[in-house]
């Protein structure tokens, strides 16, 4: 057993954008506890991870306590093969409690926090270790929205609702859903680090035109046709961006190595952004006061919070799904980029809210 305090950390695998505000977190909190040792438990790749973490005594495991959403890309999620994983869940769902107490027993763990499996909460409550949560929605409103086409999306609802009724406190993300599952909540700030723009050297690195139009291609996948490709690459006085490993072999388009630019200092240096509505992108947009062309999600019950936060403290155009598939985005870029209106500031030290909170439970 390790002679001094753990911090476990367990992360859902869907999406980049959970695994963002808790690194961002993890940078305040070894900020005021600079020995800390922590374990993240995660599915995400470690280089991401180690684009976004901080120096110190950090350690990855690789595994994942739910089953987020399965998607077809970074748009379009598979509603039956995202039932099928859960159910699959629910079947493990008590040993993996049981295991998992175990193992933080053996971690010497002095607290937990999730973004926003429910499993580990139970372990922890059985381990008799405080158990945290962070986050902007549950899984349990996620999955109820898909009930009234398969009953069989109650059981798993039920299940997580019961599970975060083990953890002693949520800390509460903007927007968000009412999260009523958790006994104790208390609302954060936004979490979102500021990234410096870097566009000189970005443009030397990858041969673009700094005086051009940039844009921030925010996807982890993207299905494009070459016919899609050409027609988005073929604008004179525009650069287009995107993050590894996403990357086409196009003209004015250029992959960005994570490990040689965070990403938030590429999305600083970029003059607009296109994506899908995650709290990560919405979050980092906003910070960094960038105007977003974004494809709606209609079949995500998150979406609409975050496109009403978006909308409320940023700058957004709606494309449709036909036209992201298609390339068809300049025509809502331009629009983008003429928005100017005054918009509602929000806080963004949701992460040294959250850290002072993690460290109350975690002790001296």
């Amino acid at each position: 057993m390790p002679d001094r305090a753990t911090l476990a950390v367990y992360l859902t695998p869907h999406g980049n954008g959970h695994a963002a505000r808790v690194c961002d977190i993890l940078h305040a909190v070894m900020r005021r506890r600079p020995g800390l040792r922590a374990v993240i438990v995660a599915r995400h790749p470690e280089e991401f991870l180690r684009s976004r973490l901080p120096v110190g005594d950090i350690e990855i495991r690789a595994d994942a306590f739910d089953t987020g959403m399965v998607q077809r890309d970074s748009v379009r999620a598979d509603v039956a093969a995202s039932l099928a994983a859960a159910l699959g869940l629910l079947e493990r769902w008590p040993v993996a409690v049981e295991s998992e107490a175990r193992w933080l027993a053996a971690q010497g763990a002095g607290a937990v926090l999730c973004d926003i499996p429910a499993i580990p909460l139970e372990a922890a409550r059985r381990a008799g270790v405080p158990a945290l949560a962070v986050g902007n929605f549950s899984w349990n409103w996620i999955y109820e929205a898909f009930a009234p086409a398969d009953q069989r999306w109650h059981r798993v609802a039920e299940a997580f609702r019961e599970g975060y009724a083990a953890a002693d406190l949520l800390l509460r993300l903007p927007f968000h859903e009412p999260m009523s599952a958790f006994p104790r909540i208390e609302d954060v700030p936004l979490v979102a680090r500021a990234g410096r723009a870097r566009r000189e050297e970005l443009a030397r690195e990858h041969g673009a035109d700094p005086s051009a139009v940039w844009g921030l291609l925010c996807f982890s996948a993207l299905d494009w046709t070459p016919e899609a490709l050409a027609r988005a690459a073929g604008r004179p006085g525009f650069e287009w961006f995107t993050v590894r490993p996403l990357a086409w072999e196009a003209p004015r388009f250029h992959a960005v190595d994570r490990r040689r630019f965070p990403f938030v200092d590429t999305l600083a240096s970029c003059d607009v952004v296109v994506t899908k509505p995650g709290f990560g992108i919405v979050s980092e947009a906003i910070v960094h006061q960038k105007p977003v062309v974004y494809v709606h999600r209609r079949d995500w019950p998150e979406a609409e919070v975050l496109v009403a936060g978006l909308r409320r403290h940023g700058w957004a155009v709606e494309i449709s799904a036909e036209d992201l598939y298609a390339g068809r985005l300049h025509g809502a870029i331009a629009e983008a980029l003429e928005l100017s209106s005054p918009r509602e500031p929000i806080a963004s030290d949701g992460g040294e809210r959250a850290a002072r909170r993690i460290l109350d439970h975690l002790g001296a």
